[in-house]
């Protein structure tokens, strides 16, 4: 499904009972690793910098579980094998599109993420906000440039884009409610190109995220009105365009609530813990927008080894007997969990 994304099934006895299903996401990223390890990446200028390698592996070892297991535990678990969550429109998407929640249903829904903050041997459980939404801003002003020792005659774009970054804070701290997370980030600035040239146009490039669905799209009109306007007022003109992204991760919180209970019984209380509300994005949150879900982190830093770098890091890494712990606890959850 999705171009490269594979599905299975597994069936325990009496099939029919329950549905669980099982994600892990497949996809590297664009960056040069400069770890030196057994399993360094083969290609260079790409690497499994978000751990999606270790999701996979989880996720097989889970099902090669739950296959031998099979006469132990009831119902269907889906496996979801996903590409693409690292870029727009996210694999989970295309996945759902073409029906990867139907034929069977699921009633709920299970994915982890590698924490390079968690030691080893632990996970972490949140109900409710889990991670935002995140949508790309791209904006150009464009004006007459013109001699930098005349700027009477130019509109100048560098001082209006200057302007527009300020203001564009603005947006989040004077009407956003304080209590709900937003971040609004300009991240690319580009114009111009000598001393004494005023560049006829300025390109900006930023991100926008949100833990409110109805504050996001809102902060969207806002940002193209208030952008507009500004722009307008100072005489030059502005194209703009938000690529709407992923939703914010919502875990249920009865789904949880099941989750943790589960964890506990499986690791030990005191290895279950709460995991931090993140500001990062997840395409998994077009699952949770469809059915329960619960998405949890699995421990994987090691001081003692040196294994501390977050992800999208050239020298990401993990301790690799999280992958035994991860393949246990996803098998524990698609046979244990009813909801």
């Amino acid at each position: 499904m999705a171009g490269t994304g594979v599905v299975g099934l597994l069936k325990g006895k009496n099939p029919e009972k329950r549905v669980v299903a099982l994600r892990a996401d497949m996809d590297a990223l664009p960056i040069k690793e400069e770890n030196n390890v057994p399993y360094k990446s083969k290609n260079e200028g790409v690497m499994h910098a978000c751990g999606h390698d270790v999701h996979t592996t989880v996720l097989l070892g889970a099902s090669r579980i739950l296959h031998e297991l099979r006469e132990d535990w009831e119902g269907t678990v889906k496996l979801i094998f996903q590409p693409g969550e690292e870029k727009n429109p996210g694999g989970a998407s295309l996945m759902i599109k073409e029906g990867v929640l139907t034929n069977p249903q699921p009633q709920a829904i299970f994915g982890l993420h590698v924490h390079p903050g968690l030691e080893i041997g632990k996970l972490s459980f949140r109900g409710g906000m889990v991670m935002a939404s995140a949508d790309e801003i791209y904006i150009t002003i464009k004006g007459k440039g013109g001699h930098a020792a005349a700027p009477h005659l130019t509109v100048d774009t560098i001082l209006v884009a200057s302007h527009l970054v300020v203001a564009l804070q603005q947006i989040i701290s004077r009407n956003r409610n304080p209590l709900s997370p937003s971040v609004l980030s300009i991240t690319s600035v580009q114009g111009g190109y000598t001393t004494n040239v005023i560049p006829s146009e300025v390109k900006l490039m930023g991100t926008f995220r949100a833990m409110d669905e109805e504050w996001r799209f809102r902060a969207h009109e806002l940002i193209r009105k208030q952008a507009t306007e500004l722009v307008h007022s100072m005489g030059a003109e502005i194209d703009l365009h938000i690529d709407v992204g992923y939703p914010m991760v919502y875990n249920n919180e009865a789904l949880d609530k099941v989750a943790r209970t589960e964890a506990r019984e499986f690791m030990g209380r005191e290895k279950v813990l709460e995991t931090e509300v993140r500001m990062g994005a997840e395409d998994f949150g077009y699952y949770t927008q469809q059915i329960p879900g619960c998405f949890y982190r699995l421990g994987v830093m090691n001081v003692e080894k040196g294994i501390t770098s977050g992800v999208h890091t050239p020298t990401f890494n993990i301790d690799e007997s999280a992958i035994e712990i991860g393949a246990g606890m996803m098998a524990w959850m698609g046979a244990k969990v009813n909801f």
